[in-house]
């Protein structure tokens, strides 16, 4: 397909709380892909970062501070924050790049070094900030918001508590065979629920915790792979970057009014299946191509929902899935073979980054204990603030 490009290295720095800045962690990831690709730093043609908030202005501006830890050599140079969806932005923009051609090698870098606790809101107080208003007004941080939509399960579809502690049993031991998982210990579900209650029903085990990380990309033109006797290199078909759809806004209600005649019947996508819906359409894929799939598992009830939202199953059938061990190792779609963000924590920057780096070593059948048997397609996903969509599909 035109819009393929291929990933010709994949390079992590392992996660963790390492107590140093996320540019060390980036530049080893950046180093680690262009070993994997079998390429120089000076073969790479541009550089795009993706952001961190929280590493002051380094962070800012990612992709220049990478090449500069790197060593400047004239590389083209961008840098991308959508905060969790930024790997996935930064890959969008690569691809750009590519397909432009205005560069044949770009080396996509994310990194964190994450505080730990809550991830405040950037800037300090800042009324105008819909982040800094639901911690500060509503009350509502991120368990808080996880622990409401785990409620709306249990009402909506029956989830139960068992439920979401059983993906985080499935996930640690998924992680206990990832040499770049923090957490490489496999849990029970007895353990989950004697863990600390934090956002009720969600305890802490259910709770991905904040990591220090990177990972990396190299990517190419298919045609330059091939030149460089790759093959049948892993391509990635399809980004989405889309944003939430609406069938009607009203702006100036009458009057405040409340008659029902201004309503409208809400869009049938739910954001999350949008951003899932347009990967698959520019894929040519389907969900019953799939051979695994990385999804964003903030907490144990979301990754239950994203099996709905990937179309992995009927909504309301999560915990079904589940139950029947589809979605573990040896199931019929494995998700998050990696671990997910329940073994590896966030590292915000890097995160959709990691999880192009898991797809690609499945597809090479290059994963080790926890490959995906015949691995050919996967996908990820995540999503990232005010609307910031996020799912990659890869096939080999």
């Amino acid at each position: 397909m035109t819009g393929e490009v291929a990933v010709l290295g994949a390079g992590m720095h392992p996660w963790g709380k390492w107590g140093r800045s996320f540019v060390e962690y980036g530049a080893a990831a950046a180093r680690a892909a262009l070993a994997d690709a079998g390429l120089e730093w000076r073969d790479v043609g541009s550089v795009v970062g993706a952001d961190t908030v929280r590493g002051g202005y380094p962070g800012y501006v990612a992709g220049a501070t990478f090449a500069k830890a790197l060593g400047w050599q004239g590389a083209r140079v961008a840098s991308v924050y959508a905060a969790c969806a930024s790997g996935a932005q930064a890959v969008d923009a690569a691809r750009a790049q590519i397909l432009s051609g205005l560069a044949d090698v770009v080396l996509v870098v994310g990194a964190d070094a994450a505080p730990k606790g809550f991830f405040r809101p950037a800037g300090g107080d800042r009324p105008d900030d819909p982040d800094w208003l639901r911690f500060r007004v509503l009350g509502a941080t991120n368990p808080t918001y996880f622990g409401l939509y785990a409620r709306r399960r249990m009402a909506v579809h029956g989830d139960t508590v068992e439920d979401f502690a059983q993906v985080k049993v499935k996930n640690s031991a998924m992680g206990a065979l990832n040499p770049y998982a923090r957490y490489r210990k496999r849990v029970t579900a007895e353990e989950v629920a004697a863990s600390a209650v934090v956002a009720e029903p969600l305890r802490l085990l259910d709770i991905c915790a904040t990591s220090d990380g990177g990972a990396a990309l190299v990517l190419s033109s298919v045609e330059f792979a091939r030149h460089r006797g790759v093959d049948r290199p892993v391509r990635i078909r399809a980004v989405s970057t889309v944003t939430p759809r609406y069938p009607n806004t009203v702006l100036d209600l009458p009057d405040i009014a409340t008659d029902s005649a201004v309503a409208v019947e809400p869009h049938p996508d739910t954001f999350r299946a949008s951003i899932a819906k347009a990967a698959y359409e520019e894929a040519d894929l389907g969900p019953e191509d799939l051979s695994l799939a990385e999804a964003y598992d903030l907490s144990t009830a979301l990754e239950l929902q994203w099996y709905e939202d990937l179309g992995l199953c009927e909504e309301g059938e999560a915990a079904k899935l589940l139950r029947e061990g589809a979605t573990t190792l040896g199931g019929r779609i494995p998700v998050n073979a990696s671990g997910g963000l329940a073994s590896f924590g966030e590292a915000v920057p890097a995160q959709a980054i990691a999880q192009i780096c898991e797809l690609t070593w499945q597809l090479r059948q290059q994963a080790g204990e926890r490959q995906v048997a015949g691995a050919r397609a996967g996908i990820t996903a995540n999503q990232g603030l005010f609307g910031h969509g996020s799912a990659v599909v890869a096939v080999r």
